[in-house]
């Protein structure tokens, strides 16, 4: 049985689960982002709506901020390319966006936060940190995955985005 973001934060308050990502009704328990397997990442316009690029992600949360490692073509990477500095982010797992046919919007329902996304450069302790997390979440994947991702850092091939919990 899914729990719903009311019951879910209820229970996050019974139990401590604190600090929160946000204020008010809307913040969200740390402890959330810490044991889910995917965000969903969607970068936001210049007048604040969501591109129609959405999309499931392998992340991690590493001081205070969502880290995913992309390479520079991605819809991530060329969203912040192009100046689309903040992105919208709900956390959970709610299967693939896209599928054969058309799409799964159930992340919407998903507790969610923006955020300002940054390229993270020549921070050797942040990739670390990142595959060393990759390697507990994913441990059937992250051994096709890690190489690449760790020498493509290095060479450019990939980049590391940090998204960072903004207000509003």
């Amino acid at each position: 049985m899914q729990t719903n973001r009311r019951e879910f934060l209820a229970a996050c308050a019974a139990t401590a689960l604190w600090p929160l990502v946000g204020r008010g009704e809307d913040a969200l328990p740390v402890a959330l982002l810490e044991k889910s397997d995917f965000v969903y990442i969607s970068p936001l316009l210049a007048n604040g709506k969501e591109s129609t690029c959405h999309g499931e992600v392998w992340y991690g949360w590493i001081d205070g901020a969502v880290v995913i490692n992309t390479a520079p073509g991605t819809w991530k990477g060329r969203a912040l390319a192009k100046g689309l500095d903040r992105a919208r982010i709900w956390v959970g797992n709610h299967g693939r966006w896209k599928q054969l046919f058309g799409r799964n919007e159930d992340f919407r329902k998903a507790p969610s936060f923006d955020a300002k996304v940054e390229s993270v450069k020549n921070d050797d302790a942040l990739i670390d940190a990142l595959l060393a997390l990759y390697e507990k979440k994913y441990p059937a994947e992250i051994a096709d995955w890690r190489d690449e991702m760790r020498t493509g850092y290095q060479t450019g091939d990939r980049l590391l985005l940090r998204y960072t919990p903004v207000e509003g």
